[in-house]
């Protein structure tokens, strides 16, 4: 969920109807059919729509931006000016990336979004316990590449090798497959952020929905067939009131395209699962945080913004209701992608074709804990020692929701996964690495923490 804005209005509705869950499970189990097909063609005829539209970027932007002729549908990418991939020298460095050291538990997986948030510090704990990793990664400029360059140094210290290219490339994805028997998908690549679909709709539906497309195609035709382990997010609860959040509850009522693109995911991954035998486990992120973390994150450019001395803005709902969020901290996120890595089934199927019965599960990874936003800027000011110019505004129809709160009973049981960061010890890691990294008293970030400086528990 984006962390733009904060969540949670005080009072929570408990879930106490026994009876109506019994209820919303007998729906799910006699709807789920057709459901998921139609969910699937809606998902096909929008992704569609949006390739046989060629004036749909203009006139969107006009409509919704009209003094601005700057918005595009495609965000630019480092591909079309790198060099094409393949090649021996090529071959050598994927293969050498892939090379599992931990024997013989030892994991081969490719991870993509590699550059971003969440995959640098999943490769690099991958890596560190000796698992073989490939990441891939177009670069693309929906925030500042230059942190994500810095995030791909990082890992070519520890050995890693990120292929510069994009998800929906099928002949890459088909010739890393046949160079490496990946044994596990880390899909992590996509248009992240609610209310920049406002802006740029076809990102996401080419990122979020073509893209995961394009890796279960290319994981269902490899030989053998990988796990996957995806990241879907928290928003697919979309309107939900039933608090804490639960995996058995309906997630029908999206209030954003992006929420929307990750809800369609899970349909679809439903469909790779039942046809091709595919391995699958989604997992819904809440409002993740931390050192080298997204510059579009509410507690990132609230930081910048008030060592600036700007006014930050925090929204409230109707009858200035608290807004608050799950607040998960990036150790704790990447324990459960391990564990979720660590306890996939194999897949199913072979040469596309289904053998039997394979596992499809759904974890929330939260702290379970939410923080009114209002308090996440409090703690700020005391790491920053800045008083923070505060400015309340009613909450925008954005695609962003009031609270967040997961219930992580499920993944405890399966995973076990326990998150241990507060948002207090949380926020003064990132503020320490903020400092470190924007404002070095001497030589780069990178320079002074040398090859041992990437995991954000090492930060005190």
């Amino acid at each position: 969920m984006d962390a733009g804005v904060p969540s949670s209005p005080g009072k929570f509705k408990s879930d106490k109807s026994h009876h109506h869950h019994l209820r919303l499970l007998r729906w799910h189990h006699s709807s789920l059919p057709k459901f998921l097909f139609w969910t699937f063609c809606a998902a096909a005829v929008f992704f569609l729509f949006f390739l046989a539209s060629p004036h749909f970027s203009s006139s969107s932007s006009a409509s919704l931006h009209s003094s601005s002729s700057t918005e595009r549908r495609s965000l630019r990418t480092s591909s079309s000016s790198s060099p094409a991939w393949g090649g021996t020298e090529w071959e050598k460095r994927v293969l050498s990336s892939a090379r599992i050291r931990r024997r013989p538990f030892g994991i081969s997986v490719l991870v993509t979004g590699a550059a971003g948030f969440v995959g640098t510090h999943a490769i690099n704990s991958l890596k560190r316990r000796g698992d073989g990793v490939v990441g891939l990664d177009n670069f693309n400029d929906y925030y500042d590449s230059s942190l994500k360059r810095a995030r791909q140094v990082l890992l070519s210290h520890s050995g890693v090798f990120l292929v510069e290219g994009d998800i929906n490339d099928g002949p890459l994805l088909r010739k890393l497959f046949d160079l490496v028997s990946f044994t596990h998908v880390l899909h992590l690549a996509a248009q992240a952020g609610v209310r920049y679909a406002m802006k740029n709709p076809g990102s996401y539906v080419h990122s979020n929905v073509a893209g995961l497309v394009s890796i279960f195609e290319a994981s269902r035709s490899a030989n053998p067939q990988p796990a996957i382990v995806w990241a879907s997010s928290s928003s697919v609860y979309g309107l939900n009131t039933r608090v804490p959040f639960s995996e058995s509850h309906r997630t029908d009522n999206p209030a954003s395209l992006y929420a929307a693109t990750k809800k369609a995911g899970e349909e679809i991954a439903h469909v790779y699962n039942h046809i091709y035998g595919l391995s699958i486990t989604g997992l819904r992120f809440f409002t993740v945080y931390g050192p080298w973390g997204r510059p579009d994150m509410a507690y990132f450019f609230f930081t910048k913004d008030i060592l600036a001395g700007k006014p930050i803005t925090i929204f409230q709902g109707p009858d200035s209701a608290t807004v608050s969020r799950d607040f998960t901290y990036i150790d704790d996120i990447v324990q459960g992608c391990l564990a979720s890595l660590d306890t996939a089934q194999k897949s199913t199927g072979s040469g596309g074709t289904k053998h039997g019965p394979a596992q499809l599960r759904v974890f929330n990874l939260g702290n379970t804990s939410p923080v009114p936003v209002v308090e996440l800027v409090s703690i700020l000011e005391r790491h920053l020692k800045v008083k923070a110019k505060r400015k309340f505004v009613k909450m925008p129809r954005n695609g962003d929701v009031l609270f967040t709160h997961a219930n992580i009973t499920l993944a405890k049981k399966e995973l076990g996964y326990h998150p241990k960061t507060n948002l207090q010890t949380g926020l003064k890691r990132f503020v320490k690495w903020y400092l470190e990294y924007y404002t070095p008293s001497n030589g780069s970030y990178l320079a002074k923490k040398g090859r041992g400086g990437s995991s954000s528990s090492n930060s005190s």
